[in-house]
């Protein structure tokens, strides 16, 4: 998919390196909280050291054709100090935000407390733009002591305070038994969740609709296949081609690799036309996503949250024990620091 070109790695060595268009970051850990000073000394080497999680293989992934980067983060603050160097030398770029509110239950461990990560989103989307952050609540989680109602009181005290500082919001049902080990580590902490079924879904999706009359926000479901189009919720690809077109239409080499053709308008046809001649789906993604194809940087059990429904790490205490392991060797070429 993606071009080859050679590099010279840390050691001085010539070798061989996918060059991708798209650079995700990351769906595997939280580059912007943990990884940020990592990941600008890494762009100015012009790659990274990627470990294959199926087979332990490395393979190096070089920067040099990428247009367009997307940052999935719960808390991008440790990345403020480098926006001036993203603007500056990253071509393109816009963040998946995963803002949730399960303060009471500490299921994200390690976030900071909910004031404080929506004072920073809309810091965040006063400095770059609203259109390049995403809030997402991701997952949507059902417990003995959290229903539909009770998650919808959460959600709309949220989006009430981001409704001016972002165009979209994305969720996601905690769909908890396909992850064995997700379902273990919350039996480890005691969580007796509770399955999202259809009626629930619809429940929800009913919910944030009347909600949405006042935010007047895009509403989309991640990875979902349930249809909730008649609540105003389409299905999101969250790589998504169609706002890389929105934001970045000036960048010709990012539309050319997106098969993007662009029709004047005529005296008939009085507004600009857009074409796509790709299909650019993610093969590698489940069958319900619909990213695009990038090339995710990051890797599993290295990010710290402690987030108890996380599908990333197989424990928080081996995701800890790398993170440190990167902290004694914080600028090497592969994240582990290893």
């Amino acid at each position: 998919m993606w071009k080859k070109v050679d590099i010279q790695n840390d050691e001085g060595e010539i070798v061989s390196a996918q060059a991708p268009v798209i650079i995700s970051a990351s769906r595997s850990t939280d580059i912007p909280t943990f990884y940020a000073d990592w990941f600008v000394e890494r762009w100015k080497k012009g790659y990274v050291k990627w470990m294959n999680p199926f087979n332990g293989v490395p393979s190096y992934v070089a920067f040099k054709n990428t247009r367009c980067v997307v940052f999935w983060t719960k808390n991008p603050k440790p990345m403020f100090k480098h926006i001036d160097f993203l603007d500056k030398n990253v071509k393109n770029y816009y963040f998946q935000y995963s803002l949730n509110d399960y303060d009471k239950e500490r299921y994200e461990g390690k976030v900071p407390r909910l004031e404080s990560r929506i004072k920073t989103f809309i810091e965040l989307s006063n400095r770059i733009g609203k259109e390049r952050v995403v809030w997402r609540f991701d997952p949507m989680i059902l417990t003995d002591e959290i229903d539909v109602d009770e998650l919808l009181r959460r959600v709309k005290n949220i989006g009430d305070q981001l409704k001016d500082y972002t165009r979209k919001l994305v969720f996601s049902f905690a769909d908890i038994a396909i992850y064995r080990k997700v379902a273990v580590n919350l039996k480890k902490e005691n969580i007796s969740y509770v399955e999202f079924t259809e009626d629930t879904m619809h429940q929800l999706a009913k919910g944030l609709q009347e909600l949405n009359k006042t935010w007047n926000l895009e509403l989309a479901t991640c990875a979902e296949r349930i249809p909730l189009e008649q609540y105003g919720v389409t299905h999101n690809k969250c790589i998504d081609d169609d706002l890389m077109i929105d934001l970045f239409a000036d960048d010709n080499i990012l539309m050319d690799f997106l098969g993007v053709k662009f029709e004047e308008a005529t005296l008939f046809e009085p507004e600009n036309k857009i074409k796509k001649t790709k299909v650019l789906k993610d093969k590698g993604q489940r069958e319900a996503c619909g990213c695009i194809t990038s090339k995710d940087i990051g890797q599993y059990n290295t990010c710290p949250h402690e987030c108890v429904y996380c599908y990333a790490n197989t424990s928080k205490e081996l995701a800890l024990k790398n993170y440190k392991k990167h902290k004694e060797n914080q600028f090497s070429d592969t994240i582990s620091g290893i």
